[in-house]
């Protein structure tokens, strides 16, 4: 039986390129190579195209992806040439220009499958304020939360930011995962610094009121049969799960799956399908909530893309239902192909 060829593109411009090299090197390591030849291609800081490994059987422990530090300029290659009729592309890539429909769109023009979400619900998920007003029309419910945008009067949206929500608050970036530009703020003084560092990765602005909360997540996998996992939660060993904590320092451990009552484990299931499908959502996300101490649940965040390092909770979260890091790949790139199929038919 020939083997299929899977295309791993990874790197890219957004603050979550380091992510996206941990992620591509776990990928590459739990491929069955029995049924796929994998091609790997790095798209730099820059937004150039590099031509990387292949491999046609597991990678030793020690091999390493090309990042930003090692790029081989003689080869880059123009982007339309990782163009191969018939193989079936995973875009690793988180944060803008990799997880907001970009990529999506440029894979479409080419004509190739790809694994994830299309371009209007990669476009949606990734942008935090727009996700909020979509799903509060589907009844999935939120934390209080105002909106800056760059340009607007910034004095009035820190009044109304005030007047509507209590400290701790959380700032975040609308375009920005992996909580990278993400802060606590305690004052008016921290909340102004904290707008000012997130207006460092987007002019829109997503103000939210923090909460004491257990954090638990739930992994969708499907196109229109879309199924869910048994929630997990992330038990955190620091005050804030930020950037450092998640990818460099590796302070958190999984509780899969989470201790919760059955009733809440069911609704949190339902409302993440539910939100999944208002966003018009296809191939996987993660759904992330929050749990307070009085029982009522928020969703906090859908992530369309999310990371797939040894410990990231998605693989983790379909492990625990049997379905084997290899194998989800499998069905990841089978509903690839199912949604290329589907929108090549209404094309008509």
């Amino acid at each position: 039986m020939s083997k299929e060829t899977l295309i791993l593109l990874y790197g890219g411009r957004s603050a979550e390129r380091e992510v996206s090299v941990l992620s591509a090197e776990s990928v590459m390591r739990a491929i069955n190579y029995e049924k796929f030849f994998v091609k790997t291609y790095f798209i730099t800081q820059t937004g150039r195209f590099i031509k990387t490994q292949e491999f046609s059987e597991t990678p030793n422990a020690d091999e390493k992806l090309m990042t930003n530090d090692t790029i081989a300029d003689d080869q880059e290659i123009r982007p339309s040439d990782i163009y191969e009729e018939g193989a079936v592309v995973f875009p690793v890539l988180h944060g803008p220009m990799g997880e907001d429909g970009a990529i999506q769109g440029f894979l479409e023009v080419l004509r190739m499958p790809y694994v994830g979400t299309n371009i209007l619900s990669s476009s949606v998920a990734m942008d935090k304020i727009t996700t909020k007003r979509v799903l509060e029309s589907a009844g999935v419910p939120q934390v209080a939360y105002t909106v800056f945008i760059e340009g607007e009067d910034l004095e009035k949206a820190i009044s109304d930011t005030l007047a509507k929500l209590t400290f701790p608050i959380f700032v975040k970036p609308a375009n920005m995962g992996s909580s990278v530009g993400i802060s606590k703020a305690e004052d008016e003084a921290s909340l102004r610094s904290a707008i000012s560092l997130a207006l460092k990765y987007d002019s829109r602005i997503l103000i939210e009121q923090g909460v004491v909360a257990r954090e638990i997540e739930v992994g969708l996998l499907g196109n229109a049969d879309v199924k869910t996992t048994e929630a997990g939660e992330v038990v955190k060993n620091v005050a804030f799960y930020d950037y450092q904590a998640k990818y460099i320092d590796n302070k958190i451990t999984m509780a899969i799956p989470a201790e919760i009552p059955a009733e809440v484990m069911n609704q949190m299931r339902d409302y993440a399908a539910k939100a999944f499908r208002a966003i018009g959502g296809c191939g996987l996300s993660r759904c992330d909530f929050f749990l307070t101490e009085d029982g009522s649940i928020y969703l906090n965040e859908l992530n369309t893309m999310p990371g797939f390092t040894q410990w990231s909770m998605y693989p983790l979260l379909w492990d625990n239902m049997g379905l084997k890091y290899s194998d989800l790949i499998e069905e990841l790139v089978r509903l690839a192909k199912e949604m290329f199929d589907k929108r090549e038919s209404h094309l008509i």
